[in-house]
């Protein structure tokens, strides 16, 4: 069965119930995890004005950003009981989507799991979907969490 898992987070509640996911499979199991974070700096850079650049400062507060959100995720992991690890990965490096399915065949991944919104129609077109490439190109299983839907309106 699955040994290791890998668990892109990202703070999202999204992010959490795949985390969620992760630590109840690794307990049927025995798996040990893998957080991983992505410095998203590409996507950050890309939504600043032309005349804004992404400076070493942002960067920095980014990373840091990054572990803290690593460091929390870790935390619900070891209170489980579980063996764990965590990885923090600059996007200069490339698209999110390939790099945690790098990530997965590097560290001989059993298994990815992660959260996705489930975006259908024009909302996935213009936002793209990670979880999708992911999905399309790792060569590792994929299991996606998909967030709690918001009650209907009356």
């Amino acid at each position: 069965m699955y040994q290791k898992i890998l668990v892109p987070v990202d703070g999202s509640a999204t992010s959490s119930r795949g985390l969620q996911e992760a630590i109840k499979l690794a307990k049927l199991t025995g798996a040990r995890l893998r957080l991983m974070h992505v410095v998203d700096s590409i996507s950050f850079a890309a939504g600043m004005e032309v005349s804004m650049t992404v400076t070493n400062d942002m960067l920095k507060l980014m990373r840091e950003s990054g572990e803290k959100m690593l460091a929390k995720a870790r935390a619900k992991v070891e209170k489980a009981g579980l063996r764990v690890d965590t990885v923090l990965v600059d996007s200069m490096a490339g698209r999110v989507c390939d790099l945690v399915i790098k990530q997965a065949e590097d560290w001989r991944a059993g298994l990815i799991v992660l959260g996705t919104h489930g975006r259908r129609g024009v909302g996935r077109m213009l936002l793209g979907s990670d979880a999708e490439m992911i999905t399309r190109l790792s060569t590792v299983p994929v299991l996606l969490v998909r967030a709690v839907e918001a009650p209907a309106a009356d």
